[in-house]
């Protein structure tokens, strides 16, 4: 039997890569970059001894308890809570929106109920069946709500005007009527130790398993009995429909004494500012903050991703969609492969979502394998 490929060393790849070698199968894995992991690398920030997210912040969160046992199998996993932060119009507050953050903006005092009476009256009701980001956010939050904390920042994040995004985008922000301050809902929640690299690292570390780095899968010569594909959709297809949308990111180190901004993620909706929000590193590590007599933090930018930056995030706008439908017609009807992970299904998916789906194709293919 020949050999089993799969392209890209991220959490995708490297899950079904361990599950199909624990059941015996020889697997290549290959990722163009220097290191495993994917946009989750993590490394150590050589001036302050920081772990770093280089490829932005990485906060794992789950409901699926199948998924955190899986991680926890490979590294240690530690307590860690989101608080995000917002600063508007110099003044700091909460993210989400939640009962401080309104009572603050709005400088009232009210109760839970109060302030949803509140927020009900600021609310857009005539408009009915929100299509657009710009229609929810009114129909929710009214028009100073969104004004303050979501118009400016969703223009720098997607590069268009909110009125063009679907309204799918603001249903995964919660709005809360408590002063919970948590980002995420999900009962496991943590950040790994060592970082995401060591953990995907053991979970590639495996005999059955070959790890190829610096290598592009245009460049194989071999033969394979199945390829799991997570690298760009578009890309696989040599662009000959043309390119799939995405946003990309820049990142602009700041290096200091002590620490920098006191939060872990501080976004900056204001249009003024050229970007989205700051990330200092040192407290996505809370147990080892302290140890540190400098911290490093990141400007982010967001804009159009060009031919030779990394993918981010998916736009998903209309032409993408039509676009996207005759690749994955495409796609159907390739033989033995499988396009997997954020790229290969041009999804933006979460660590512990990619993770899960990880874990079902490799457990579908063995089971076709059964049923041959």
């Amino acid at each position: 039997m020949k050999r089993i490929c799969i392209v890209g060393a991220g959490f995708s790849g490297a899950v079904i890569a361990r599950r199909l070698s624990e059941c015996g199968y020889k697997c290549l894995v290959i990722d163009e970059r220097e290191h495993p992991a994917g946009n989750c690398h993590t490394e150590r920030d050589a001036e302050s001894g920081v772990m770093v997210h280089k490829y932005g912040p990485h906060i794992f969160h789950t409901n699926d308890e199948r998924v955190w046992n899986y991680i926890n199998r490979f590294g240690e996993m530690m307590p860690y809570v989101n608080r995000v932060k917002a600063t508007v119009k110099g003044q700091v507050y909460s993210m989400p929106i939640n009962l401080h953050t309104i009572n603050q903006f709005f400088g009232k005092c009210m109760s839970p109920a109060e302030a949803k009476a509140f927020i009900e009256s600021q609310a857009r009701m005539d408009i009915t069946d929100p299509q657009t980001f710009e229609e929810q956010a009114l129909r929710f939050v009214g028009d100073n709500i969104y004004q303050g904390f979501f118009a400016g920042y969703t223009r720098k994040q997607w590069g268009v005007d909110p009125s063009q995004l679907p309204a799918s985008i603001l249903k995964r922000l919660p709005l809360r009527f408590n002063y919970e301050d948590n980002y995420f809902n999900h009962p496991y929640q943590g950040m790994p130790r060592n970082g995401y690299t060591a953990i995907v690292e053991n979970i590639l570390g495996h005999e059955n398993i070959e790890l190829r780095l610096d290598c592009k899968y245009e460049d194989l010569t071999e033969e394979f009995e199945h390829i799991f594909y997570s690298g760009p959709l578009d890309r696989y297809f040599n662009y000959d429909l043309g390119r799939l949308g995405y946003r990309t990111l820049d990142f602009e180190p700041v290096h200091a004494e002590g620490d920098f901004q006191g939060t872990a993620v501080m976004n900056y909706p204001d249009s003024e500012i050229p970007f989205t929000r700051i990330a200092e590193h040192k407290h996505f590590a809370p147990w080892e903050s302290d140890s540190f007599a400098k911290t490093i933090a990141f400007r982010e930018y967001s804009r159009s991703c060009g031919p030779d930056d990394i993918p981010y995030y998916p736009i998903r706008l209309v032409a993408e969609t039509e676009l996207l439908e005759k690749y994955q017609t495409r796609a159907k009807q390739e033989k033995n492969v499988t396009f997997v992970g954020r790229l290969g299904t041009y999804q933006y998916l979460d660590m512990d979502v990619t993770i899960g789906r990880a874990l079902d194709v490799a457990e579908a293919y063995l089971q076709m394998l059964i049923n041959e």
